[in-house]
This record gives structure tokens, C-alpha cells and sequence, in this order.
């Protein structure tokens, strides 16, 4: 028939009924009126569901056909067609009809209805039925078979986020070797330290770059190790987790089947109850992804700090040019790379405040604000392992170290005052260190000119390089001159 949809388009249309009433679907859609409703009712002009959860849906779909066809729950023509409908969607060829808001009430059952809807419109097609002919095959009676939205949703979520997990595990590792090799490259660079942005001590700067890398390794072990919490499901729960509608031979074979089609080490949980109505797991996750944030925040302040200037800032290193940095200022070229990694951090954490405050919201047996935690958590992955990527490539990879300003910015500085503490005290190297600062000479120069030590004793307590690692400099002079400076003078 012919119908006239929202925008003033006519176009055949087919009439499809739901208990609440009926509504007009354009023939040429796959989804059905359930997903219109929901389309109309969550119309925030905002994303759509994040289509590596409707990928892990589909994949749960494909399982239980497979498994209800073992069962003889489903005839081999309908299972078949299920199950090629459910590949489809996998293969992303139907990504246009999954039309439903990411921020949507019902806990996701409007996507666990654009999900059977669109396979069971084209498993009919498969089986030279017209969309809509719900009598050939039922998006709740044959795609939904022994499922709920309460299972399979939370399980499809935990798949996609384990998927992504690896794969920012492996991004981190990428990094980590990056920072390692800047490490090694500028292991023979001295430059100031400093603490609270202040002049502190002399370190090199590899030693500060191997301090990024070690923070960088720690997160990619939690986050290797994050999904553990993940693999316990509550597939053959049902709605909420006692199992209702579900065959014991389901509820066994269904994980089986959905490990074998992952890869992954998935495990019935022994209390599907707990997995249905709890999410705190999703927040331990999202715990680690706000952890590795703070380390990249960090790291992108850090070296937005050193490579500043490139005349009035610390201008200690550089860093890649990517692109123009300004329409009025010609020539300034801005750290857009950090600045990116940072605003991801912020995002990361912010999501994390949502995914914690949803958690919490819960109420009985199930969590209505689970699609917040789902979209919040797969977009913190998302953003996180490729941000990542583009860190490590595009900014990381190119950093140089200029090392004459390095080591002019130390000699400048009064930080080789503290190599004297343990030779003179505390209140004598104080009083070196107010006297160069005072007339703007080294620490080097106010030794010679206040005391009658050997040049060769400065030399060697004074050597920047002794002062990067353990140990007390000079220690063997101190030795020699019996421990008495006082008679030197």
C-alpha cells in the first residue's frame, strides 16, 4: 500500500501491529514498528547505538538459532535463515537500520527489538517471504527464542567490551615500547628536574621519559587483565536470571555455543541472578580505563610543558608539526596531539561518573540504565585505544630533544646546591645556592670564589651525571680529606 511518512515523502508502505496499536514502516526497512516507536520516543537527535553491541547482539542470535535448532525447537529452514540474517548483520550490511537513541529507557529492549526485527525481515526475505510476514518467521517467537533483552543484552556488552579491551591492551604495549625507545635515545640528554614547577634536581631525559613508560606498562597489565571480570554471562537467565522459558539444555549449550563463535573464555555464571540486576563489574572496568586516563593526561601535560616556547616556554623538546596553529598568529604551530589525548582522558573519566552513577541506580532484579553504562563504556574504549594509536604515531614517535637548551637550562640553575647537603649541610649549600641565584652565577662559580676546595673536587661532587642516580656524589674525596672541609677553606 501506499502511506506517506514523517518529512512529507510518500512511499510504499506496510502496516505492522504491536499491542498497543499499529504504524506505517517503509517497505524498503527492515526494522519493524517496535523500533519505529522506540525511534520516535528516544528522538534526541543524538547517537545511535553503538553498532559493535548490535554486532555481539546478532552474534547471540545466530547461537541461540543454532542451539534451538538442536534442540528441535526451531525447524532447519527457519534456523538457517536465522543464522544467515545474524551473519549479515554481523558483516555490518544492514548498520542502517539500527535506528534506535544509545540513551533509550526499558534497559535495551528497544535494541534487543531492532536487533530480532531486522534479522527476522530478512530471514523472511531469505525464505522468499515479504518483510512483515511475521507468520514465517517471529522477531519474538523465533529470533528471541529462550532470551530476553536482560541476558542477551549485558552479555553482548561484555563481549564487545573484552574485544576492545585486547585490543587497547595492545595499543598500550605499542606505546610503551615507543616510550622506551625515547628512553634509550635520550639517555645521554641532562636536563633539569623539577617539582611543582620548580627548578629541583639534574636527571636526564630518558630517565623522565622511562618514568612515562613504566606508568604506561602498569596500565596495560590491568587492562590485559580487566577482562576476567568480563567473562562471566548470564546467557539462559531470562529476565531476571532465574531462567523462566529457558530448557536446561538451553541454559548448558547456549554458552558453549556463543564461546565457540567468540574465541573467548566465557563462563556461565553459577548465580545468573547477580549477573542480571549487578554492574559493578562494568564500573571496575571503567575504573582502569580512568586510571590509564590519568597517566595519558598527565603525560600530555607534561610534554605540552616542555615543548612550549618555542622561544618563551621550557622549549626542552620538540614536537612533531602537524598542522598550522592559529589564523591570526603565523607561525604558531600548536601541540594539537597532546591536547587530543588530553580531551580523550577527560572524556574517559567523565564516562566513568556516568557508567558509576547508572551502576548505582539500579533497582530490584534489574538496572533500567544499563544502555548509559553500555554506550559510556564502549565509547571510553573506542576513544581510548585509538587515541592511543595517534599518540603513539603521531606524537610520540617524532618527539626530539633539544639538547642544548637542556643542558643551558641547568647550568642556569641552582639545582647542584644539593649535591653539597651531604659535604657542607643543609644551611651552608642554602646559602651557595641564594648567593648564584643572587648574582647570577653557577653553583660551580660561588664554590670557587667562597672556598679553597680543588677544582677537581667540585668537578667530581658537581658532575651532573653523578647526581642523576644513586648514591652520594664525591663520596670517595670525602673519604680522602678525611671527612673535614672546614680545613680546605
Amino acid at each position: 500500500m501506499r502511506g506517506e511518512i514523517p518529512g512529507g515523502y510518500n512511499v510504499n508502505c506496510r502496516i505492522e501491529k504491536d499491542n498497543i496499536g499499529e504504524g506505517k514502516i517503509p517497505d524498503n526497512n527492515y526494522y519493524g514498528i517496535n523500533t519505529k516507536r522506540a525511534q520516535e520516543n528516544f528522538n534526541l537527535g543524538s547517537k545511535n547505538v553503538n553498532v559493535k553491541l548490535i554486532y555481539e547482539m546478532a552474534l547471540i542470535k545466530k547461537a541461540a538459532a543454532m542451539v534451538n535448532l538442536r534442540l528441535k525447537q526451531l525447524t532447519e529452514d527457519k534456523a538457517k535463515a536465522i543464522i544467515k540474517a545474524s551473519e549479515e548483520v554481523i558483516e555490518g550490511k544492514f548498520d542502517q537500520e539500527f535506528i534506535v537513541s544509545a540513551f533509550q529507557g526499558g534497559a535495551g529492549t528497544s535494541t534487543n527489538m531492532n536487533v530480532n526485527e531486522v534479522i527476522a525481515n530478512r530471514a523472511i526475505e531469505i525464505l522468499g517471504g515479504t518483510k512483515g510476514n511475521y507468520d514465517l518467521i517471529h522477531p519474538l517467537n523465533d529470533v528471541n527464542m529462550s532470551q530476553s533483552t536482560n541476558d542477551v543484552y549485558p552479555t553482548a556488552l561484555r563481549i564487545a567490551a573484552i574485544h576492545l579491551l585486547r585490543a587497547l591492551s595492545y595499543s598500550l604495549a605499542d606505546l610503551q615500547d615507543a616510550l622506551q625507545e625515547k628512553e634509550n635515545e635520550f639517555g645521554d640528554v641532562l636536563k633539569l628536574g623539577r617539582t611543582e614547577l620548580m627548578d629541583a634536581l639534574p636527571m636526564m631525559l630518558g630517565q623522565e621519559f622511562g618514568a612515562y613508560a613504566k606508568s604506561i606498562e602498569r596500565d596495560r597489565w590491568r587492562i590485559y587483565k580487566g577482562e576476567e571480570r568480563l567473562r562471566q554471562i548470564n546467557l539462559g537467565g531470562t529476565a531476571i536470571g532465574t531462567g523462566i522459558n529457558a530448557s536446561h539444555e538451553y541454559i548448558f549449550m547456549i554458552t558453549d555455543t556463543v564461546q565457540e563463535l567468540t574465541g573467548l573464555g566465557l563462563a556461565r555464571s553459577d548465580y545468573p541472578i547477580d549477573i542480571t540486576q549487578n554492574n559493578d563489574v562494568f564500573v571496575e572496568v571503567s575504573g582502569l580505563l580512568k586510571a590509564c586516563s590519568t597517566n595519558l593526561l598527565k603525560i600530555s601535560n607534561d610534554l605540552r610543558l616542555l615543548a612550549s616556547g618555542p622561544k618563551g616556554g621550557l622549549g626542552e623538546i620538540e614536537l612533531p608539526q602537524m598542522q598550522a596553529g592559529s589564523t591570526i598568529m603565523p607561525g604558531k604551530v600548536n601541540p594539537v596531539i597532546p591536547e587530543m589525548i588530553g580531551q580523550v582522558a577527560m572524556r574517559v573519566m567523565a564516562n566513568d561518573y556516568a557508567i558509576t552513577l547508572a551502576a548505582s541506580s539500579g533497582q530490584l532484579e534489574l538496572n533500567s540504565f544499563v544502555p548509559l553504562i553500555a554506550e559510556s563504556l564502549l565509547e571510553s574504549l573506542e576513544l581510548l585505544n585509538q587515541g592511543v594509536i595517534l599518540f603513539r604515531e603521531k606524537c610520540i614517535a617524532g618527539i626530539k630533544a633539544k639538547k642544548e637548551k637542556c643542558q643551558e637550562t641547568l647550568e642556569k640553575s641552582t639545582v647542584l646546591a644539593a649535591a653539597l647537603v651531604h659535604h657542607l649541610g643543609y644551611d651552608q649549600a642554602a646559602q651557595i645556592a641564594r648567593k648564584a641565584l643572587r648574582e647570577g652565577k653557577t653553583i660551580r662559580e660561588v664554590m670557587k670564589e667562597e672556598t679553597t676546595f680543588p677544582d677537581s673536587w667540585i668537578a667530581e661532587i658537581l658532575n651532573p651525571l653523578e647526581v642523576t642516580k644513586p648514591g652520594i656524589p664525591g663520596k670517595t674525596r670525602k673519604m680522602v680529606y678525611g671527612g673535614n672541609l672546614d680545613e680546605l677553606k
